[in-house]
C-alpha cells in the first residue's frame, strides 16, 4: 500500500458494494486490490465476497477505506464480485452462494458493531450509482439496528 491508512473513527454504517464487473468473467482479489491501489493509493475495500461465496478480508477493520466518500470514516466497504451481466448491463448478479456469505458476513458484523446499519452504494445521499444493484437496506433488514 502506498499511502499512509487513516484510523476508521466508528463503525456507523456497513456499506454493500459490487465490483461492476461482468458477471461471466472472474475478477481476482490481486486485480480488485490494484484498481483501488491505482485510483486511491489503497485497497478500497474491507471484505471482497467471490463468487463462490468465499470471503476475503482485504482491510483491518481499524482502517478506513475509500469506497464511499463522505462515509469512510464511520464505515465498513463490503464489496460483491459482479454486478453487470454478461451485455455489461447493471444487474444484480449474486449467487446463492454470494447471497449467503453476505448475510452472514453482515450477521457478524452487526454482532460486533450493534449501531450499524446496512445500505447499498446507491442508498447513501447524493450517490448517483447502481452499485451494488439491488437494496441491502431492505434485504436486511432484520439485521438493521432496533
Amino acid at each position: 500500500m502506498n499511502k499512509q491508512l487513516k484510523p476508521l473513527k466508528k463503525v456507523l454504517l456497513l456499506v454493500v458494494h459490487c465490483t461492476a464487473t461482468k458477471c461471466n468473467r472472474p475478477f481476482s482479489v490481486e486485480n480488485l486490490i490494484a484498481c483501488g491501489e491505482a485510483k486511491y493509493g489503497q485497497c478500497s475495500y474491507h471484505y471482497y465476497v467471490r463468487r463462490d461465496g468465499e470471503v476475503i478480508p482485504l482491510l483491518p477493520e481499524t482502517v478506513q477505506g475509500v469506497h464511499a466518500r463522505h462515509y469512510n470514516y464511520c464505515s465498513l466497504g463490503i464489496v460483491y464480485e459482479g454486478g453487470l451481466n454478461e451485455q455489461g448491463k447493471a444487474c444484480d448478479t449474486r449467487t446463492e452462494a454470494q447471497k449467503h456469505a453476505l448475510y452472514e458476513l453482515l450477521k457478524e458484523l452487526t454482532a460486533e458493531y450493534s449501531q450499524a446499519r446496512i445500505v447499498g452504494h446507491c442508498e447513501l445521499p447524493h450517490v448517483a450509482k447502481d452499485c451494488p444493484c439491488y437494496f441491502p437496506s431492505r434485504e436486511y433488514a432484520n439485521l438493521q439496528p432496533k
